[in-house]
């Protein structure tokens, strides 16, 4: 890639920047309210639904890319597929962020739109192992890819509590995937982690330190799921083996936070369908420690993961199984910090 094309590929991005911003602001003025309530963080109405701006931005630039940059598309089927997909996803989120409807509505719409993507041919079909070559999966990829877009989708969702966390990591997620993207000539994956990042940064001013606005359900669904089909994407790198923990190193704090919280309360005996506040990230914040640290904290973390990316593309073969697990010591540190503040505050069942 020549400097003049990076150059007007950021003109382009920040362009769509400044586009989610326009869209955010009308969101605002709006008025789709977020009344707080028992297992929220803030205590005044505030407007929701600010993901719409990211929503906006992605797809017009994807419609830009689809008629004048032919090099950076995926074969149709695919490229209609995840589109579609994305387009579903985010339309139910909207309606759900305006009517409030049940988890079930909206996990029925996550279901439709995994499976329109994976429908279309987008799920991990083989992945290569150091030393010992290429595994084919076959049918098998089909349920796995299904799984891991819905657990991706919804831990977004789930994070999406404090102002800034979400955005703030979707948006490194999807720096460092577009860096690691354009570094391995996958450019459908470069472009739609640029286009993803372009609308987060259009955002992410209205929403952090202070909100004025709400990514909504619409925002965190949708980032999830992009994040979630990149994910797929990375996998097939030809360049990287195991290419497909890539996005998991970059979610690590997400991922974390979210099958922890799930096994705890499973193993307490708790209903997982109830909403609560009892993520990792909700306790630390009902403990004492700022919401703008915590977000800092999880936005380190997706730091770290991106990091620990480029240490696993650059690692020899025999290393590449073992540089993963160097996204859980600051996890546990966390854990053990959170814990640690949560007896001594009184907050949950430790």
């Amino acid at each position: 890639m020549t400097s003049f094309a990076l150059l007007r590929q950021l003109a382009f991005a920040a362009g769509l920047a400044a586009l989610s911003a326009v869209v955010v602001r009308l969101m605002i003025a709006a008025r789709v309210m977020d009344t707080p309530d028992a297992r929220k963080a803030h205590d005044r109405p505030i407007p929701k639904g600010g993901g719409v701006g990211i929503v906006v931005a992605f797809l017009v630039g994807v419609a830009v890319l689809y008629a004048f940059a032919r090099f950076s598309r995926i074969a149709e089927p695919y490229f209609l597929g995840v589109i579609g997909a994305a387009v579903l996803i985010a339309g139910v989120a909207l309606l759900d962020d305006i009517r409030d409807w049940p988890f079930t509505v909206k996990l029925g719409a996550q279901v439709l739109a995994a499976l329109a993507a994976v429908g279309s041919g987008i799920y991990v079909r083989d992945y290569r192992v150091p030393y010992l070559g290429g595994f084919y999966v076959g049918w098998m990829g089909a349920p796995a890819t299904l799984v891991w877009i819905l657990f991706v989708t919804n831990a977004m969702n789930f994070i999406d509590g404090l102002n800034g966390l979400a955005a703030g990591v979707a948006l490194i997620a999807a720096a460092f995937l577009a860096g690691i993207a354009a570094w391995q000539g996958s450019w459908f994956a470069y472009f739609a982690a640029l286009l993803l990042a372009a609308g987060l940064i259009g955002f992410l001013p209205f929403n952090f330190p202070r909100a004025r606005i709400f990514m909504g359900d619409v925002g965190s669904q949708f980032c999830g799921f992009m994040l979630a089909m990149l994910g797929v994407v990375a996998a097939r790198f030809d360049g990287v083996e195991l290419s497909l923990l890539l996005v998991p190193m970059l979610l690590s704090g997400v991922l974390w936070d979210v099958a922890f919280t799930l096994a705890r309360r499973a193993l307490a005996g708790e209903r997982l369908t109830v909403p609560h506040r009892g993520h990792l990230y909700q306790v630390a914040q009902r403990a004492g420690v700022p919401a703008v640290a915590v977000a800092l904290v999880h936005w380190g973390f997706a730091a770290w993961g991106g990091v620990c990316c480029l240490l696993f593309i650059a690692a020899p073969p025999g290393w590449k199984p073992y540089v993963p697990l160097l996204v859980l010591p600051p996890q546990i540190v966390w854990l053990w910090f959170v814990r640690a503040r949560a007896r001594v505050a009184g907050v949950g069942r430790w």
